[in-house]
């Protein structure tokens, strides 16, 4: 499972394309058919986690030539799923820094903002069932 850290311009959207998104920690292993949690970019002005859903379209990005370090890119395309419930955002995970602990909490905090970039990253299973927990009602 993964999730993208990124500027959204319609949060309530039913579909999400992201052009060229940088990735980490097993980002670039993203392929059609995969479950996404998108958390708009707070550098961006959105709060957070807005939405899940299903990955329509995965498509590398070539490497550009001449370059020795390249971080990997992928463009994608999102079919929404659901709309997040209650507020997750860097403020909610900010006091998650002990990254051993082995906390979702922590796991989010760390691959999304101890580098403040946008980025796709793979995620544990662990933190996509906590993720799924603001997708339901109570």
């Amino acid at each position: 499972m993964f999730a993208i850290k990124v500027e959204v311009s319609d949060r309530r959207a039913e579909a999400f394309a992201f052009s060229e998104q940088k990735t980490m920690y097993g980002g670039r292993y993203i392929a059609k058919g995969d479950l996404i949690f998108v958390f708009a970019s707070e550098n961006e002005g959105g709060p957070g986690l807005i939405a899940t859903g299903i990955v329509t379209l995965a498509e590398a990005i070539p490497k550009k030539l001449g370059i020795a370090r390249q971080t990997p890119r992928v463009s994608i395309t999102i079919r929404r799923t659901a709309l997040a419930k209650r507020r997750l955002g860097r403020s909610e995970l900010k006091s998650f820094s002990d990254w051993n602990d082995g906390r979702p909490e922590t796991e989010l905090n760390f691959k999304f903002y101890r580098q403040a970039t946008n980025k796709i990253v793979g995620i544990s299973d662990a933190a996509a069932a906590f993720l799924r927990g603001f997708f339901q009602h109570g």
